[in-house]
């Protein structure tokens, strides 16, 4: 009979080669080598990324929320015009069908351009996106969820593989 333990990965044994601890081959290896007897082991205040290019991951990150709270910013606007001025409301909605979102700078200066009335809701959802942003998005909340997010997909996921690979529901 097969048996199988799920070791959490702080629990798994230590694996980097000493070659990785040297910085001279890689310069950009935010880890130190301490000097002493015991074995090679890599001390990192923080993991490299490789492939961000000139931005870092959290970069990139915070380039997504920007686009998200102008999406959240129009999406606030947008009801504000709903329930007090229903004429009002079709004018940037028939502006969002010709636009898109995915770029919330250039979706606010197309806005801009395309009358004086647009360059007013322009305008207000700049002030709703930066408000939103400052006063209204929960920060801590968010990290909190991406936590118990990965937390749980990792899991999850370890969980699904080593019940597949270990046969335990087949076997009488």
């Amino acid at each position: 009979m097969e048996s199988c333990a799920t070791l959490p990965l702080s629990q798994l044994p230590y694996v980097y080669p000493s070659t990785l601890s040297s910085n001279k081959a890689y310069p950009f290896w935010p880890c130190k080598r301490r000097s002493s007897s015991q074995p090679t082991r890599l001390h990192c205040s923080k993991m490299f990324v490789p492939g961000f290019g000139e931005a870092s991951p959290e970069a990139k990150a915070a380039q997504n929320l920007h686009n998200f709270f102008t999406f959240v910013a129009v999406k606030i606007v947008a009801a504000q015009l709903e329930s007090y001025n229903h004429e009002a409301y079709e004018e940037p909605m028939e502006f969002l069908s010709r636009h898109s979102l995915n770029d919330g700078d250039k979706f606010c200066a197309s806005m801009f351009r395309e009358s004086s009335r647009h360059k007013n809701l322009a305008l207000r959802i700049m002030e709703v996106r930066s408000a939103y942003c400052k006063n209204d998005f929960e920060w801590d909340n968010m990290k909190r969820l991406a936590f118990k997010m990965v937390t749980e997909s990792n899991t999850r996921l370890m969980t699904e593989y080593v019940l597949e690979t270990s046969h335990v529901g087949t076997e009488k």
